[in-house]
Parts: structure tokens; sequence; C-alpha cells
């Protein structure tokens, strides 16, 4: 870890995503995350209007924001933010950045994301801005050597040198996508995530054939 600050700032993680729904990846990386790279709290963030996922329906905001609550009720580390659900129109990460630094000035910011979404950065809306921002770690999962990878990622942006960290966790292979398609086709989910989360998709239908017919 290269943080010139470390000992005078604090340090605040930023988890980030559509979670449809979340998961226990998402929960391991956060805690191994906070862990590892001694974060006082771990922000999850879920998108509004997500601009990469147009052509696919996402579930709305507020279910979403609630199967978050649900997940991380237990963990006193970790917060909710719906600060891009209340964003009108697309929620890009550099607006939500502007207001996280504004918000948290004392603050260093870690952004975490998977490892193989890493090279997505530099496609973002202000990428440079972004940079400046915030570091990332770049969740991986296990037997992906990433550090060859992030090496290659910082030989090519000088600006990211020191700021992109790797993270092997082994939960990874649990995805949102293999959820949806698993109880659209009656498969079980359970212990793939929170049983709070499991009992809300159930309870709302959610992910269903019939739900997934509707959305195609």
């Amino acid at each position: 870890m290269n943080n010139v600050l470390e000992g005078k700032m604090g340090r605040l993680g930023i988890m980030g995503g559509t979670f449809d729904p979340i998961h226990y990846g998402h929960l391991v990386a956060a805690e191994m995350a906070r862990v590892e790279f001694h974060l006082d709290k771990v922000l999850f963030i879920p998108t509004g209007n997500p601009p990469h996922k147009i052509g696919r329906d996402v579930s709305a905001a507020e279910l979403r924001y609630e199967m978050v609550e649900r997940a991380i009720q237990d963990n006193p580390a970790f917060e909710l933010s719906a600060l891009e659900i209340k964003r009108n129109g697309p929620s890009y990460t550099v607006d939500t950045l502007r207001v996280l630094r504004r918000t948290w000035p004392d603050y260093e910011l870690y952004f975490i994301t998977g490892s193989d979404a890493l090279l997505e950065i530099f496609s973002w809306r202000d990428a440079e801005e972004v940079l400046t921002l915030i570091q990332f770690i770049g969740a991986a999962r296990p037997g992906f050597d990433a550090s060859d990878f992030l090496l290659k990622v910082q030989e090519d942006n000088p600006e990211t040198q020191g700021r992109i960290h790797s993270l092997e966790v082994p939960a990874l292979a649990i995805s949102s996508t293999d959820i949806r398609t698993r109880v659209g086709r009656g498969e079980p989910i359970r212990y793939l995530l929170p049983e709070p989360v499991r009992l809300f998709i159930q309870q709302r239908g959610l992910y269903s054939q019939e739900e997934l017919s509707h959305h195609d």
C-alpha cells in the first residue's frame, strides 16, 4: 500500500455497483478490502441509472437499495448511500466522487472493483480527474494473478502509479448475472447471497421467468 498520507487521514472504501442483486462476492470483497487496507468504513452506493447497462433492464433502484440494506445490516463498518439513486439522469462515477470528496475531505478514498474492470476506468467520463480523486483496489478471483495486468496498466498510464492495488478474493466466482439466471430457471441461490436478500427476491418475485420475459 502506497499512501503518503497514512496516519494523517481516514480511509473510506467505496463499493459501487448495480447490485442486481448484491451477493457474497460483493460483501467478501468489501470486508477483505476493509481489513487489508485499513479502511475505516465501506460505503455501498447502488447505481441509479447506470450508463453502462443500457440495453438491459435493471431492477428498480429502490428494490436494489433495499437488497443492499438487508445485506449489510449486520456489519457496523458498512454503510449505504442513496447518492446515485437520488440523482437525475445517468450515474457517472466522477460526479459521485466529486460529492464524496467534498463530503469526506479528511478521508483518502478507495474504490473497490473487479481487477478485470480496471481497464474500463480509462473510458470513464473525466477519467483523468477520477484518477486524482481516488485510489483503486482491484479484487481478483483466486488463481487469477492480477499483478502483471496491474503493472501493465500502471506502466501504460503513469498517473496511476501507486494508486492501483490488488486484492485476491475467494468468492468472486459468484455473479449477479448467474443469480438472476438461476432464479429464472428455478434453481437454488441459497448460500450465494445473504438470506434476507434471498427472501426479499422470493417475496417480490424478482428475476422470475415471468418477470424476465416481461423485461425482454
